[in-house]
């Protein structure tokens, strides 16, 4: 059995937030480094069963180092995964309904329409649902990423009321997007990292609650 560690610092859980962190750039590091080189094709070039191929490999990974981040949290730390938190009182889930509306409005601006349907669209069936199951996996790192960065400002500036998750996503992942995407989708990703902070301590940092929700905002 593996030993706790009883004195973890504010940096031990940002070291994981980097781990998450890292795992997430594996996507932009194969998709426009290697895999062009492997497909012989650039990525806006690939058929669709190389979109897949590629998504699938991504969600290996992405599953393999989510895995092993989530272990050694557990085994470490005693990190607990499966707190239910307080019972949400009403005005909880009706500040994040209203925050998901708000970020609905936000990308259905950005996108032209309600994301999930310009994706089939533009998309096609086989990429589609290849694509969203590669969304189950990204959010999972980014679920890692709020509630590592959430712990670690906690221990470093003694507040716990304070979503500091949010602006580590808006500073990492969000960021991020500026430079895979473009400015839309940076900015868009920023404001809706900070809004996923607000999600984890709304739900009583439930992290079950907190996936699911920030799964529907990213698909939706």
């Amino acid at each position: 059995m593996t030993k706790v560690d009883r004195n973890i610092r504010g940096f031990d859980y940002f070291k994981l937030v980097l781990a998450s962190f890292i795992g997430l750039l594996l996507d932009p590091l194969l998709g426009f480094g290697i895999a062009p080189i492997i497909f012989g094709k650039r990525i806006s070039e690939w058929s669709n069963a190389q979109f897949a191929v590629y998504w699938m490999i991504v969600c290996f990974i992405w599953g393999i180092a989510s895995f092993f981040i989530i272990k050694f949290a557990s085994n470490k730390y005693d990190f607990d995964f499966v707190n239910k938190g307080q019972k949400m009182e009403g005005w909880k889930w009706a500040t994040i309904i209203s925050i998901i509306v708000f970020t609905l409005m936000i990308k259905y601006f950005n996108w032209n329409g309600v994301k999930i349907f310009v994706d089939f669209q533009s998309l096609g069936w086989v990429r589609f649902i290849f694509q969203y199951l590669y969304y189950c996996f990204e959010v999972l790192l980014v679920v890692l990423i709020l509630i590592f960065g959430q712990t670690a400002c906690e221990k470093w500036f003694k507040k716990i009321n304070i979503p500091y998750g949010g602006i580590i996503i808006a500073i990492t992942w969000g960021l991020a997007h500026f430079f895979t995407k473009d400015f839309l989708t940076g900015i868009m990703s920023v404001i809706v990292g900070l809004a996923y902070g607000s999600i984890y301590l709304l739900t009583s940092r439930d992290i079950r609650k907190t996936y699911i929700i920030l799964w529907i905002m990213f698909v939706l």
